[in-house]
């Protein structure tokens, strides 16, 4: 199954068009696998089809949120970088 392109563009018109929409989770500062593993741990408690703002500056959360995503069944709805870390719009699966 092959999966849309992220669109940056679309993914920060989504951010700003968000209030309250999503919750933020600040993975800045730890290393893998912690990101991914914090991430798997606060989507278990969210409601299918909510969004999670992941945070993160560890250079390998390029690699490894998409492939979280991928295998978990969480759809990677943008990705975007920002000067000194990584953003990342996950929403959970059904």
């Amino acid at each position: 199954m092959s999966r849309p392109a992220l669109d940056r563009r679309a993914a920060r018109a989504y951010l700003r068009g968000m209030t309250d929409d999503f919750e933020t989770l600040d993975a800045l500062g730890l290393l893998c696998p912690l990101p991914v593993l914090k991430a798997r741990k606060r989507l278990k408690s969210m409601a299918p089809g909510a969004v999670l703002r992941l945070l993160a500056d560890d250079p390998a959360a390029v690699v490894d949120v998409p492939h979280f995503c991928a295998e978990a069944g969480h759809a990677l709805i943008g990705q975007d970088e920002a000067p000194d870390h990584q953003i990342y719009l996950i929403r959970k699966a059904d």
